[in-house]
């Protein structure tokens, strides 16, 4: 005959840690058995715990006198006793190690923070000295700033040559939203057709505002 007894009861019986109780059952020291999805330690008949005798009546045993009890059962609750007194050596080995584990988990995790930290001030230290340079060479060479301020200005003037639609009927004086529509039927036949005082730039259509477009008006 058998008694099934969920892990939680029969830690609570015996007098140790659910997970002294877990250990014991990974090692093949304690049955279990799985109802449902749940997990049941499987006790005897022969088992103090399945006649429901918890573990501090079996130490009070163990306290009784010798005239109150015969030889085999005060041997049997010493071995209980002992049963008992090693359950919870157990349990505190295991968290002993569980422990050592937490620690050394730490100590990993510092580690790796500890050189996250350090490739960072290693990538600051290369961006400052690369910045640092590039503000050296500027200081050095004004005929480059120079260079660089007359080729924006020609970028600017030449991009301002190119004028949209919008701009060019202002600046022709088209007001009547017919005639605007017309021009700007005419001017995006004009680019289709191939006519270069039109071009696309950044997507729009341009208008070179240095031509003449009487054929159009």
């Amino acid at each position: 005959m058998e008694k099934l007894i969920k892990p939680a009861e029969y830690a609570k019986e015996v007098g140790i840690s659910r997970q002294a109780v877990y250990a014991k059952i990974k090692r093949g020291i304690l049955a279990t058995k799985n109802v449902e999805g749940k997990l049941y330690i499987v006790l005897h008949k022969d088992s103090q715990v399945f006649k429901g005798e918890p573990a501090e009546a079996i130490i009070s045993k163990t306290n009784m006198s010798a005239g109150d009890m015969s030889s085999s059962q005060k041997q049997k609750n010493e071995q209980e006793y002992k049963r008992l007194l090693a359950a919870k050596d157990e349990t505190i080995q295991i968290l002993k190690g569980t422990m050592k584990e937490l620690k050394k988990s730490n100590k990993q995790m510092s580690s790796t923070l500890k050189g996250e930290i350090e490739l960072l001030k290693q990538a600051f230290y290369e961006m400052r000295t690369l910045y640092t340079h590039k503000i050296e060479q500027m200081k050095t060479k004004p005929l480059l700033q120079k260079e660089m301020a007359e080729i924006s200005s020609v970028s600017t003037e030449t991009f301002e040559k190119w004028i949209g639609i919008k701009k060019f009927l202002k600046r022709q004086n088209i007001i009547k939203e017919k005639e605007k529509q017309r021009i700007r039927k005419y001017l995006k036949k004009a680019y289709k057709e191939g006519d270069r005082r039109l071009a696309k730039i950044e997507g729009k259509l341009k208008i070179d505002s240095d031509k003449k477009y009487e054929d159009i008006l």
